[in-house]
Parts: C-alpha cells; structure tokens; sequence
C-alpha cells in the first residue's frame, strides 16, 4: 500500500506533527538577525512549497518538493535568479540557462537523482498546461537533486511525473513541514536522519526591512556543529571517526529566496554566501557532494515578462553597498534551516533493513545549554 503525504494515516501524521519540534523552539538561537514570522522561505511574499511524499513497504522512501517563485505563470513572468556551485558532484537541471539569462521560468523540483529526468519531463508537461503557454516551444526546467539510496529503492526510479505535478499543485504559502517529507524523505545528513529544512531572516528597518528565505535539502557530510558547539564531536559521530569514517558523501540543495529588489549579479553573490551557512555546520563539501545553492528575487518590480515589445527594462536595484545586511541573511538562515532539517528529521528504517537514526535532541540540546552556561 502507499501512503502520500496527503493520506498518511493518524498515526504517521502524528509522528509528524511530534517531528516539528524546531531548534529555535528548543532554545538553539543561531545568528542575531530577527527571524520573519514562520522562520521559513514562505515568510518572502509570494513563495509556496509543495511535497510528494512517497512511503512504501519497506524500501520506497523518497519524495518531491515543489517551490514556487510566484503563484502566476511563472514562464510568462520569469523572476531573477542565480546558481553558484560549491562542489559539482550533482546534476542541476536548467543551471547553465539560469547563470546564462539570469532568470528563472518555472517551478524549483528537489528530489532524488535517478528521478531528474522524469521530474524534467513533469516540469514540461506543467508549464506547456498553463493557459497563455498555448505557443510555448523551450522549457527550462529547473531540477536538484540529492542521492537517497541507502535509505530508498532508487534504482526502481519510483518518483513519477505525476508525483512531481502533485508536488506542485500542493504548493502553497504558510508553513512548510519539515524533516522526513518531500524530497528529504530519504536523506541523511552528518550520519544522523536529515531531511527538509527552512528558516528566515528579516533585515532591520534601516536596511530596507527585506526578507530572506531559505529552504534545504540536506543529504550531506562533515562534523557537525550547532551554534559553534562541537556536536558532532562530542556525540563521537563525525567524518573521519570510527563510527562515520567513509560517509561524508552526499549533496545539499539550498533555495534562497528574497523580495528585496536584486538582480542576478547580487543574487549569485548572495548564493556564495549560503555555503557559507553550510559550512557553519560543520559541512565539508566532500568529493562526493553535490552542494548547489539557487537564488531568486521574488520581488513583482523586477520580473522579466516573457513576451514584450520593449528593447530595454528600466528596474531599481540594490547597489553593492547594500548588499552586505542581505549577504548575513543568507549565512544565518542556511545554517538555521540545516540544524530544522536535523531537529524535524524521525528515526527511518528503509531499503535492505537500514536504520538511520534521527539527531538525539535531548543530549543536544544539554551540550548547547552547556555552553551557555560557560559563557
């Protein structure tokens, strides 16, 4: 029997609900920055998630996430955008256009790696549907991916296109579940059960009150730490230890969302920093990790219209000075969005009896609380 996201039974649900425990709730308040109202991507206006969640018998445990820049056409009104590659063990659907153009046409897809192609294919059919495409010929569709394999079947490539459109038709804006949903469903990341994750930052009224929004998919390696405290030492499970010596591998997709008016430029600036955020967390972007970040301006003054008579576009942008607040933004809500994916992520079971265990958040949070105190 399958369970979607949308049918699981009371019990799963839950389970779910008792996985939402967040880092901040817990007293983990990472950055100084002020966090937007839902501390999630979806605080930028405008923006929507979606999951597909897939779970069945014993070895399906895979998914799909959707984020969309707007709830129009996004083919039609296509927003600015950026890629910046921290390592380049990944496949990244529709990169090359986005940092040729500058510019982003359809949804955002995250799943697993031996799915791209049928999320593509999904990606297509969605916006070749949408009234006013009637004439559309050339889709960039815009795929990531991590590699769930030990945890899910992903040789029998169980992620339909019919899941990928349901992930999209189930965007929307508020809050977005985190953990083990969606394209995180079969994620691990620094040994521990990773999965989805999503945070935010709001910039003080002097330096224009933007919002900035990030949301990851984290499947990745290192030694790991939370607000600067050695966890990942202290709990013995790091790269390179006994317990984790050759599982550094893995990928992390990070999507960084804003409404503050930003062209392509400074969002591929602003994409640099959210490495930046990952390594805050101990990552190490092994040799085998694909860690992409994806950048976008959700911002109605800057979107780039598909079909117009006009010779040039006449925008606001930020200057170079005013970056710097935004580029902050970036590096703590990344580092807050990876420690939601481990705080939200449950203990999985999946292909071949394979156990991956969720962060152990009572000892956690002892050690952060213990470093407070030493202050």
């Amino acid at each position: 029997m399958k369970y979607y996201l949308v049918f699981f039974s009371i019990m799963l649900v839950s389970c779910l609900t008792e996985a939402q425990t967040r880092a901040r709730e817990l007293g983990i308040r990472i950055g100084v920055m002020s966090v937007g109202k839902l501390n999630s991507i979806t605080d930028v206006a405008g923006v929507k998630v979606g999951h597909t969640t897939l779970i069945e018998g014993t070895s399906i445990r895979t998914g799909a996430t959707a984020i969309l820049p707007h709830d129009g056409n996004i083919f039609l009104e296509k927003v600015p955008a950026a890629v910046f590659v921290g390592n380049g063990f990944g496949k990244l659907a529709g990169s090359t256009q986005i940092m040729e153009l500058g510019n982003i046409e359809s949804p955002i897809i995250l799943t697993n790696t031996l799915n791209v192609a049928n999320a593509i294919d999904a990606v297509v059919d969605y916006t070749l549907g949408l009234k006013g495409n009637e004439g559309v010929q050339s889709v960039n569709a815009v795929v990531g991916e991590t590699n769930d394999g030990y945890l899910n079947d992903i040789r029998g490539r169980h992620v339909s296109r019919h899941h990928i459109i349901e992930a999209i038709k189930n965007a929307q804006p508020g809050s977005v579940k985190e953990g083990n949903v969606g394209a995180g469903t079969g994620t691990i990341c620094f040994g521990f059960k990773g999965g989805i994750g999503t945070s935010s930052r709001v910039l003080p009224e002097k330096s224009g009150s933007f919002t900035v929004g990030v949301l990851v998919q984290t499947n990745f390696g290192g030694v790991l730490q939370i607000d600067g405290v050695p966890v990942g030492e202290a709990l013995k499970q790091y790269y390179l230890s006994d317990q984790l010596m050759d599982n550094a591998d893995g990928s992390c997709m990070i999507v960084v969302a804003t409404d503050a008016p930003v062209d392509a430029r400074n969002l591929e600036r602003m994409a640099k920093r959210a490495i930046m955020g990952l390594a805050k967390t101990g990552g190490i972007g092994s040799n085998g990790s694909g860690d992409y970040v994806i950048a976008f301006s959700s911002n109605p003054q800057l979107r780039i219209k598909h079909n117009s008579n006009d010779k040039t576009d006449a925008v606001n942008v930020l200057r170079n000075d005013a970056m710097s607040p935004l580029f902050m933004a970036v590096i703590e809500a990344t580092e807050e969005a990876i420690i939601n994916s481990l705080f939200a992520a449950e203990t999985m079971m999946g292909k071949e009896n394979h156990t991956i265990k969720s962060l152990p958040k009572e000892e956690v949070i002892k050690l952060v609380k213990k470093r407070q105190e030493n202050k």
